[in-house]
């Protein structure tokens, strides 16, 4: 008999302290990532839910609603940072709130569709996703282009659906809408990973996994959400902040330069 594989068990209790930013104004929404995380998240961690306050937009549904929450965001979250280890932001997008937050706090940031991405592109070949509308279709695709991972993509399939009608509508039409979507990207257009293209869908995953034949491995379902945050626990685990050496270096000190001691 061979001897057995070395191992090890952890033995840290460290706490971790994430912000989780919702940078539009709908708290149930909030609320809806924070249930969604409360069965994987490790002991000793804390998430806390923020959503972003007036004036900025209810949804995030194209650019101008993108700069406007992030600069509401911003105003709104950089005066407590110092009490958070890292920040996710839970919009699936590239939105503007997660370089700027980069730039102005320690601690590592990551956005729900790069923490979608990045673990897609590891769990299979071909990554799809969910998305609402036919505006977010085109703004994910740029997006997947923008990240390098175009060549890793087949692309957006929609619902059809408004950010807030994912709440509003009947949760059986909207389920059989985001299952359909999914659904057409596995087996119309060949993806193996689905990304829930929405901080609101985070609550739909056990449908689209139902959908996708999760439990025989033929496909996998990711949601953001759950792995940005445990994306994030690694970092500060590892001991990692954002570097302030290049691009994140803060623009405190040019914005007093000029005289600019507001946000």
């Amino acid at each position: 008999m061979s001897d057995p594989l070395p191992s090890i068990t952890g033995t840290s209790t460290t706490p971790i302290s994430i912000l989780l930013i919702n940078p539009n104004g709908t708290s149930s929404m909030t609320s809806a990532c924070l249930r969604s995380l409360e069965s994987t998240l490790p002991p000793h961690c804390t998430v806390t839910g923020f959503t972003t306050p007036h004036p900025t937009p209810s949804a995030i549904e194209g650019h101008l609603d993108g700069v406007l929450s992030a600069a509401a965001a911003l105003r709104a979250v950089i005066p407590i940072a110092h009490s958070y280890d890292a920040f996710l932001v839970a919009c699936f997008s590239a939105h503007p709130l997660i370089n700027a937050l980069r730039e102005e706090v320690r601690g590592p940031v990551i956005g729900i569709m790069e923490a979608a991405l990045y673990a897609s592109r590891m769990l299979g070949g071909r990554l799809g996703v969910v998305a609402t509308g036919g505006r977010s279709k085109v703004m994910h695709e740029d997006a997947i282009r923008m990240y390098g991972f175009e060549g890793y993509s087949v692309g957006c399939e929609t619902t059809n659906l408004g950010v807030l009608e994912l709440e509003r509508l009947p949760r059986e039409k909207v389920l059989g809408l985001v299952g359909e979507a999914a659904r057409r990207l596995v087996y119309e257009k060949g993806a193996d990973c689905i990304a829930l293209g929405c901080a609101g869908m985070t609550e739909m995953k056990v449908k689209c996994e139902e959908v996708v034949e999760v439990e025989s491995a033929r496909a996998q379902v990711v949601d953001g959400v759950g792995v940005g945050v445990q994306l994030l626990i690694g970092l500060v685990r590892e001991g990692h902040v954002t570097a302030k050496g290049g691009v994140y270096r803060s623009s405190k000190d040019g914005r007093e330069a000029r005289g600019q001691e507001w946000l």
